[in-house]
């Protein structure tokens, strides 16, 4: 996601926010070194391939590779028992159109045909200030394509800033609602709701976030990942 659009959302939504670090848990105590850790979970069955298709959100501007979001989640699934491997099919400043544009060549040059296309895209539509009904279009173009390939979709929503009116706002924040609901596709309705209020877990453009914001994003969603991949292994 190229620079603006969260700096319009998130200046508003962390506004009220005092900016302190959340105090930490308290000190460890020896007696933990006599708690058991509990034994890994196995990771089982035919390998899962999952294409993680978007923007800089998940291409990981400005941390490194093993800290975006498609490695640590491809790490927390497999620490569930899921045979999972997630390609990062994310570039910075991609919208709708220029996703669809290489949409169908990313799939091709996958490997192995993907169980599971995770689709994050559209906040940078909103800094260009696009109609909802073109990315809308663009979206649906993309779950139809992995649709007739026989791939699972789950859809990465966002929401527009109010300052964009709330004809616009309303239309735009709907339309994954409405993609997932036409399409029977999975959905995360907005897939930064466990940080965007948090300005801490942000980087100082206040737009990406930091390896600890993008592993909480990973711990708030990889259950709906797993529950988005084909019934036999999800």
């Amino acid at each position: 996601m190229q620079k603006g659009v969260w700096s319009i959302i998130l200046a508003l939504s962390l506004a009220a926010c005092s900016g302190e670090v959340p105090a930490e848990g308290p000190a460890s105590t020896g007696s933990d070194t006599n708690v058991a850790e509990a034994p890994p979970v196995p990771v089982m069955g035919p390998e899962m391939d999952i294409v993680a298709f978007g923007n800089s959100l998940f291409a990981g501007y400005n941390v490194d590779k093993e800290d975006s979001y498609p490695s640590k989640l491809q790490n927390a699934l497999r620490a569930r028992g899921v045979n999972a491997r997630v390609s990062n099919a994310g570039i910075s400043g991609d919208t709708s159109a220029a996703g669809l544009q290489r949409f169908a060549f990313t799939l091709d040059a996958q490997d192995y045909e993907p169980e599971l296309v995770i689709i994050e895209l559209g906040g940078n539509d909103l800094l260009r200030g696009l109609s909802p009904d073109q990315t809308r279009a663009n979206i649906a173009a993309m779950i139809e394509k992995a649709q007739r390939r026989g791939i699972q979709v789950l859809l990465m929503g966002m929401r527009a800033p109010p300052n964009y009116g709330p004809e616009y706002q309303a239309e735009f924040d709907a339309l994954y609602s409405d993609l997932a609901r036409e399409y029977g596709t999975a959905l995360i309705p907005f897939w930064l709701e466990s940080i965007y209020q948090d300005p801490t877990l942000f980087q100082s453009d206040r737009i990406h976030p930091t390896e600890i914001g993008i592993e909480r994003l990973v711990g708030a969603t990889v259950e709906q990942v797993q529950g988005a991949l084909p019934d036999d292994e999800g």
